[in-house]
C-alpha cells in the first residue's frame, strides 16, 4: 500500500494545490464581482461561460493529449489557469470576465481528466478504493483550504489573484518533475442521448437537473453568502458544509439502492432535498442552523449524479455503458449552462432566497419524475442483477472516486 501512494505521491501534491487554487478562484471571483456593483444576473452569464468552457474541454482535450500527451497539455492548461485568472484582475469587466472565465473552465475540465487519467493506469481492483480515498479528501481539502484564503486577503485588491496564480503555476511542478511513466492515450468515445432516453428516462431527466443543481450552486453560493450578508469566513465556512455533505452521504446512499429500487433512492434524495432547502430559507438568519441545512442540502446534491449513472447502467448492455455515461455527461453539461441562468434570474427578481426556491424546485422536480416513472415502468432488477455503484462526486467538482471525466465522456 505505501508503495502505491509513493506512486501517486507527485501527482496529489499537484491536485492539492490545484485545488486550493480553484477554491480560491471559485470563492474569489463572485465576491469581486459583487464589490463591483454587477447584477446578480450578469454574475450567472458570468458563471454560464465557466460551465460552458468545462464541457466543451471535455470533448476536445482528448484530442491534444493524443497528439502532445499527458504532461505537455497539463502544463498549457494550468498555465491556461493562471492566465485566466491573472486577466481577470487586470481587465475588471464583466464581459471580458466570460472570456476569462470560459477559459478558466475548459482548463480546470481538462486538467481534471488528466489526473483522473493518470491516476487510473497507477490503481487495481486491490488499491482502487484507497487511492481514490486519498485523491478525493486530497480534492475537497486543497478546495476548502482555497476557500479560506479568501478572508485572509482584500478580494479588491490584486493580491489574492497572485496567490491563486501562484498556487496554479506551483502544481506544475511535482508532475513536471516526476519520473513517473506517462498513462496511455486517451481513448475516444461518442455519446446516444437516444439511446439513454430508451434505457433509462430517469437517468436523461435526472442528469439534467443534477447539472442544475450543482452547477447554479457551484456559481451563486458565494453570491448568496455573500447577500444574505455573512462575512467571507462565514461564506467558505458554509460552501464547505455542502461539499462535506456530499463527500460523507455519497457512498452510504449508493450502497442503499444497490439493495433496493434505485428511483426510491431518487425519490427520497429529491423530497430530502426540498426539506432541506426548506430549512435554509426558515433558518437563515441563523449561521449554524444554516450551516447544518447547508450540510443536508449536500448531502444530496451532489450523490444523485451517481444515482443517474447508476440507473442508467442497470438498464443498459455492457457495450453500451461508456456511450450512455457520456449522454449522462453532456446532459449534466447542459444543466451547469442553463441552470446558472434561471437560478440568478429568480435571485434578480426575489433575492438571494430565489437560489434556494430554485434548488427546492428543481429536487421536487428530481423526486416526482422518478415517481411517475415507477408507474411507467415497475422495477425488474434485484441486487445481483444490478451493476455495484460506484462512489462520483460531481464533474463540477472535480474528484471522481472511480473513473474519472476522461472514463464518462472522452
Amino acid at each position: 500500500m505505501l508503495a502505491s501512494l509513493a506512486s501517486i505521491a507527485s501527482l496529489m501534491l499537484s491536485t492539492l494545490l490545484m485545488m486550493a487554487g480553484f477554491g480560491l478562484m471559485n470563492f474569489l471571483l463572485p465576491i469581486r464581482a459583487i464589490d463591483e456593483g454587477w447584477a446578480t444576473f450578469t454574475i450567472s452569464i458570468i458563471a454560464t461561460a465557466y460551465t460552458f468552457g468545462f464541457t466543451l474541454s471535455c470533448i476536445v482535450t482528448p484530442i491534444f493529449v493524443r497528439r502532445v500527451g499527458h504532461v505537455r497539455v497539463f502544463t498549457a492548461l494550468l498555465t491556461l489557469l493562471t492566465v485566466s485568472v491573472l486577466l481577470c484582475s487586470l481587465v475588471v469587466d464583466w464581459r471580458a470576465w466570460m472570456l476569462f472565465r470560459g477559459l478558466a473552465g475548459f482548463a480546470i475540465a481538462g486538467a481534471y481528466l488528466l489526473i483522473e487519467s493518470w491516476l487510473n493506469e497507477r490503481v487495481n481492483n486491490e488499491n482502487r478504493g484507497a487511492l481514490f480515498s486519498v485523491y478525493m479528501i486530497t480534492s475537497l481539502s486543497g478546495s476548502i483550504g482555497g476557500q479560506y484564503l479568501v478572508p485572509v486577503g482584500d478580494p479588491k485588491g490584486t493580491e489574492l489573484f497572485i496567490v491563486c496564480a501562484l498556487l496554479f503555476c506551483l502544481a506544475l511542478f511535482p508532475t513536471a518533475l516526476s519520473t513517473a511513466q506517462s498513462p496511455a492515450p486517451i481513448a475516444e468515445a461518442k455519446f446516444d442521448l437516444k439511446r439513454l432516453l430508451k434505457r433509462s428516462p430517469v437517468a436523461f431527466f435526472g442528469s439534467l437537473l443534477s447539472g442544475a443543481l450543482s452547477g447554479t450552486w457551484g456559481s451563486l453560493g458565494g453570491v448568496y453568502s455573500q447577500n444574505i450578508g455573512m462575512t467571507t469566513a462565514q461564506g467558505a465556512t458554509l460552501l464547505a458544509a455542502f461539499l462535506a455533505g456530499g463527500a460523507i452521504a455519497q457512498m452510504p446512499l449508493g450502497r442503499l439502492s444497490d439493495f433496493i429500487d434505485r428511483r426510491l433512492v431518487m425519490i427520497g434524495s429529491g423530497i430530502f432535498g426540498l426539506m432541506a432547502c426548506f430549512a435554509m430559507l426558515i433558518f437563515g438568519d441563523s449561521s449554524v442552523a444554516l450551516y447544518i441545512a447547508g450540510f443536508f442540502v449536500g448531502t444530496v446534491l451532489y450523490p444523485i449524479y451517481a444515482l443517474n449513472v447508476a440507473h442508467a447502467n442497470d438498464m443498459a448492455e455492457p457495450d453500451e455503458y461508456v456511450k450512455i455515461s457520456s449522454a449522462i455527461m453532456i446532459l449534466y453539461g447542459l444543466g451547469t449552462v442553463t441552470g446558472p441562468l434561471m437560478g440568478g434570474t429568480l435571485m434578480e427578481y426575489f433575492g438571494p432566497s430565489g437560489l434556494i426556491w430554485f434548488l427546492a424546485t428543481a429536487f421536487a422536480l428530481y423526486a416526482g419524475y422518478a415517481g411517475y416513472r415507477m408507474t411507467r415502468r415497475p422495477s425488474s432488477e434485484g441486487p445481483a442483477e444490478k451493476t455495484d455503484f460506484q462512489s462520483k462526486s460531481l464533474p463540477m467538482q472535480g474528484p471522481d472516486s472511480s473513473g474519472g471525466v476522461g472514463d464518462r465522456l472522452c
